[in-house]
């Protein structure tokens, strides 16, 4: 920094146009609008952002591996310490049985549909009696491991029961006739053997409920078979009987039996007598008689009418010949006499050929009536008989009347004996071996490893049980820490517009080492903020700025002075005002003059502002402190003599920046904002609550005071997950804590007063 090598009346003379505004003028002109739309940034707060996820994560991202290391941890333990368990899977496919009621030949079986089998067999897949025949079928309950020896059979029995049942289950597949049962034991081919001891239990007790049901029905069913054979015997030798002393015999019958004198067996219903027979062969060659006869009729007829002969291929040749003939004879009538020999010639075979024409139609003629003649002959011969077979069927069937009433009880008979027969073989079939509903599709086979525990399986759920509950906790305490640490949660939560971003100053350094490094992180930062307070109205810079915080120790002391060098260093004379009567943060070299100079000296004087104000090392920076501290700053602060020496300020210089109390618990701060156009609030990253800082806007606000911005300051982007590199890249990897300017800055906020030495 250059120091500066003139005297302050003649800077204070170099204002603005070089005129002295007079004192009591209005220090809050109207100000434009602000560059930053609060509105804007309120519509940005809304819906849901991945970035504030990834802020959330990335800052709570060591508790959340933490919780995710201690559920793996504990999964990996958990499942070192639990006893292996071992899995035998079985399946079994049960089958709907059909239902076969009497039927008729070519029939097929009805099948019952029971919505209700497949669960009944569930049920006795998980009864306890098959559970019980399994642990007797096993000896189970002399196994030590299962039940204790002290105790009674029946007892034993009893807690290998409840054993077995506890690690017994039954799944069956969904959209199939396919059941799968497990076991779970801790000794592998034990569970092999219990699990396949279910299925054969269970396919054993199918199959005596089988014979138990049908026992009674192969009984009654015998007893019917044998009486209904014997009547089937004596009705079939009745209708043998009565067609031998009938002399009935019946041909075309399907079922045997006896034979008599002139009578065939009986048998089933169907079947004619001889007379019958022979009368229906007769009567279908009559009918093909009276067909050829009827067809002779019609030759005979157009061989008369000259129908047939004109269709005789013989006749239709000699009739072409002799077209030739008279066309050649005609032709040639033109050169030659009739009387010429050639001519002569051809008028003798036309007429040989129409002699050949006579004969040969009247032979046709006279054939065709004698086929008639034959057909009519032998349709009469036929007649004749049919009359005659005529009386003997109707002599039969007469005699046959009884005969076919004897049958239809010999069919009836056979048709019951057939069907009880045929039950009979049903029911000894169903309680056979093969026509069980249960079989074993696939038998267990000793495992080869444990299901459980699953160290992959459970480590798996751990990572992601430990990440859920670790960003469950990343959340509230989110929810519940809800200090302003990053800048979209000023621009979120404090609807306020962010001027800039001071990263925190590396561990080992000082604010005061990286102000003076123009380009140090802390530098680059505090020249953005006042390149945007340049341009936070539509004027410019605001004449007057206020820089206050929520509470002490946030870096309004030090923002001010960055702020106040920064528009030095501009070429503008810049007055900064330690307004902080309480706590002053700048002080004066000389001892002398520090006790008689100052803000609170000042107030208390009618002394102009030129007398009370000392330039510094830097170049057109100069500083009224705030003098002896005073028992009421607050009213000094509120008189109209403020309101004066902020005016004569004004006028005096191109920029007055004032460092003002905290605003919580103090009426400093909104008194010096109502006076003031602008005011910058400096908020600490991490350090302050919303609702505080919220309480501070809202009073300076209703004050009057015109907040054109907010400062965040002790910024660690590698800790909140913003890497959006603020001011090219300054935000990284620097800390802002304790800390001494240059030139007389000797501690911190949160360590004492903060000073500047001045000239």
């Amino acid at each position: 920094m250059n120091d500066y090598s003139g005297t302050v009346p003649d800077i204070a003379e170099r204002g603005r146009g070089g005129a002295i505004a007079p004192i009591g003028q209005n220090l809050q002109p109207a100000l434009g609008p602000t560059m930053f739309d609060v509105d804007a940034l309120e519509g940005d707060s809304g819906g849901f952002n991945l970035r504030d996820v990834w802020r959330v994560l990335f800052r709570w991202r060591w508790l959340i591996l933490a919780v995710t290391l201690v559920s793996v941890l504990a999964a990996f333990g958990l499942s070192l310490m639990t006893t292996p368990l071992y899995r035998a899977n079985s399946s079994l496919e049960i089958t709907q049985p059909q239902s076969e009621l009497i039927q008729r030949a070519n029939t097929e079986p009805v099948v019952q549909r029971d919505p209700a089998f497949l669960a009944t067999q569930y049920g006795l897949l998980k009864s306890r009696s098959l559970t019980e025949r399994v642990v007797r079928q096993l000896n189970l309950a002399n196994d030590p491991t299962i039940a204790p020896a002290r105790m009674s059979l029946e007892q034993r029995e009893r807690v290998a029961t409840g054993f077995v049942s506890a690690n017994y289950s039954v799944n069956p597949v969904v959209g199939s006739r396919l059941i799968n049962l497990s076991y779970v034991d801790r000794d592998p081919t034990r569970a092999a053997r219990i699990v396949n001891a279910f299925g054969d239990a269970f396919i054993a007790s199918q199959l005596e409920r089988k014979f138990g049901q049908t026992a009674y029905a192969r009984q009654f069913l015998q007893s019917r078979l044998e009486a209904t054979k014997k009547t089937l015997e004596t009705s079939e030798a009745a209708v043998v009987n009565y067609a031998q002393s009938q002399g009935i015999v019946m041909v075309g019958q399907s079922g045997s039996g006896g034979t008599g004198e002139g009578a065939s067996g009986s048998g089933g219903g169907g079947g004619t007598s001889l007379e019958g027979n022979s009368m229906v062969s007769i009567n279908s060659a009559l009918s093909a008689a009276t067909s050829d006869r009827i067809a002779a009729a019609a030759r005979c007829h157009q061989g008369q009418s000259g129908s047939e002969i004109q269709r005789d291929s013989a006749m239709q040749a000699m009739r072409t010949k002799r077209s030739e003939l008279q066309a050649d004879y005609d032709q040639k009538l033109t050169l030659y006499k009739p009387e010429f020999p050639a001519m002569v010639q051809l008028r003798a075979q036309i007429a040989a050929i129409d002699t050949q024409l006579r004969q040969q139609g009247g032979g046709i003629a006279s054939g065709v009536c004698s086929d008639y003649s034959a057909a009519l002959a032998r349709e009469s011969a036929l007649k004749a008989r049919v009359g005659q077979l005529k009386g003997a069927v109707l002599d039969t069937q007469e005699r046959s009347i009884k005969l076919n009433i004897l049958q239809r009880e010999v069919d009836t008979n056979r048709t019951v004996y057939d069907a009880l027969l045929q039950k009979l073989k049903d029911i000894s079939v169903a309680s056979g071996v093969g026509a069980t509903t249960v079989s074993v599709v696939d038998r267990a086979d000793v495992p080869g490893f444990p299901f459980q525990p699953n160290l992959f399986k459970n480590v798996f759920l751990a990572v992601f049980l430990g990440l859920g509950i670790g960003i469950a906790l990343a959340y509230l305490i989110e929810f519940i820490d809800d200090t302003v640490k990053a800048p979209e949660d000023v621009k979120q939560k404090l609807k306020v517009p962010v001027l800039g971003v001071v990263p925190v100053v590396a561990k080992g350094e000082t604010i005061a080492e990286q102000l003076a490094d123009p380009q140090s992180p802390v530098s680059e930062a505090y020249f953005s903020i006042s390149a945007a307070i340049q341009f936070s109205t539509s004027g410019g810079s605001p004449k007057s700025l206020l820089v206050s915080s929520s509470q002490p120790a946030e870096g309004k002391s030090s923002t001010c002075y960055a702020i106040a060098q920064n528009f030095a260093r501009l070429d503008r004379t810049v007055l900064l005002i330690d307004a902080d009567m309480r706590k002053p943060s700048f002080f004066i070299e000389d001892s002398e003059k520090a006790k008689t100079v100052g803000l609170s000296a000042l107030l208390t004087s009618d002394s102009s502002l030129v007398s009370h104000v000392s330039a510094t090392r830097s170049a057109n920076l100069f500083l009224l402190s705030s003098g002896r501290v005073p028992p009421n700053p607050a009213e000094l602060l509120a008189s109209h003599r403020m309101r004066a020496i902020l005016d004569e300020a004004m006028s005096r210089f191109d920029m007055v920046i004032i460092d003002a109390p905290p605003v919580l618990g103090l009426a400093d701060a909104p008194l010096l904002a109502s006076m003031c156009q602008g005011t910058l609030l400096v908020v600490q990253s991490g350090a302050i609550r919303r609702p505080a800082v919220s309480n501070t806007i809202n009073r300076l606000r209703s004050t009057g005071g015109h907040i054109i911005g907010a400062v965040l300051t002790k910024f660690d982007p590698k800790t909140s997950a913003y890497g959006y590199g603020y001011g090219y890249g300054y935000g990284y990897g620097y800390g802002y804590g304790r800390d001494a300017y240059k030139y007389g800055l000797t501690a911190g906020d949160d360590g004492g007063a903060r000073r500047i030495q001045l000239s």
